[in-house]
């Protein structure tokens, strides 16, 4: 039920949110020119390019970006079932290797996503230096693992999600709390 949904950040406050994190992007980053950004399937992948155009405005340069499906890479594999739906991982081109790399995704939650994000990678080189940005960071680590990069932090009461929307998947853009399941 749509009612149950409330607006968290609407779309100009998700871009604010993303130009700031391009910025300490190109702050933590020796050069945009050894930067690779990777979202991770599904909306971590939109927000990659949008942080991509981001650093372009600023730096006259935009970094590749690839796409990580993190699915085989899950420690909860079995639960999800026999079948999973697994996605294309694409790297950026060039590989990973010697690079600043930027596993983005949509929400930091337990830390299992990232963990997995970063098993994936291992499996396709060494990078030089590995970062995490995230657009919402909810708190709630199962594992030591914390973003260096955050657009918002936010707490989310027990029973509720967070839901980023982008307009490639969405038809806007926006970040919503919602209860679970629903």
């Amino acid at each position: 039920m749509a009612s149950d949904r409330q607006q968290l950040l609407d779309e100009r406050a998700v871009e604010r949110a993303l130009a700031r994190m391009a910025r300490e992007i190109i702050e933590k980053s020796v050069s945009t020119e050894a930067l690779s950004l990777v979202g991770i399937h599904r909306r971590g992948v939109q927000l990659a390019h949008r942080i991509a155009d981001e650093i372009s405005k600023a730096e006259d340069h935009r970094p590749v970006v690839g796409s990580l499906d993190i699915t085989l890479y899950r420690d909860d594999l079995m639960a999800i079932g026999p079948r999973p739906v697994v996605g294309e991982t694409r790297l950026p081109e060039g590989g990973i290797d010697d690079r600043v790399v930027v596993i983005i995704d949509d929400v930091a939650f337990t830390g299992r996503t990232a963990r997995a994000a970063m098993d994936e990678l291992a499996d396709f080189g060494r990078p030089r230096r590995i970062l995490l940005c995230v657009l919402v960071d909810r708190g709630g680590r199962e594992l030591p693992i914390q973003p260096d990069i955050v657009g918002r932090h936010l707490d989310v009461p027990e029973g509720m999600t967070i839901d980023v929307l982008v307009p490639e998947l969405d038809g806007r853009l926006a970040v919503e709390l919602a209860p679970q399941g629903g």
